[in-house]
């Protein structure tokens, strides 16, 4: 499968524009359908104070809301770094058919953005986790799951 470099020439030029204008990171995000941009993003967690607002992030949801929809099929995103451990979760969540990338995991680990760790945490026992992660009132709590699974009007994802 080949990516349209107009499009990662548009993700690359968003994540250098955030940087030189003071916005945020070093990424930058468009999602296409087909061959027409949907949407774009730039990384924000400094501008808003949110740590989820990655490039890709940010692009997923201005995808979501220009298409009224929660899922992304027949989307591809053109990210201008390899997507860390939160965004792959959200493009594939999102049901994204594609990933184009122009940036390394290596290249944001030089550049001071390293995810190494979040991938190694991942592999751990939830037991061995460096956060604390406790199951606390698992009988309790799955009268969620029982009230999703009761609900006839729901909406499957």
């Amino acid at each position: 499968m080949q990516g349209n470099p107009i499009f990662m020439q548009k993700a690359i030029a968003l994540a250098t524009e955030n940087v030189t204008s003071g916005r945020g990171g070093p990424f930058g995000a468009v999602i296409v359908r087909d061959g027409e941009m949907i949407a774009t993003g730039a990384n924000l967690v400094t501008a808003t104070n949110d740590p989820t607002a990655h490039g890709e992030i940010v692009a997923i949801r201005n995808a979501c809301t220009a298409l009224a929809a929660f899922e992304l099929r027949g989307c591809h995103i053109y990210t201008s770094c390899e997507p860390c451990p939160m965004c792959l979760a959200a493009i594939y969540w999102a049901r994204c058919e594609a990933i184009f990338y122009g940036n390394c995991a290596a290249d944001a680990a030089a550049a001071g953005f390293d995810d190494a760790y979040l991938y190694e945490e991942l592999k751990r026992p939830i037991s061995e986790r460096r956060i604390p992660t406790v199951n606390l009132l698992p009988e309790q709590a799955i009268a969620s799951f029982d009230a999703w699974r009761a609900q006839t009007g729901r909406i499957d994802y």
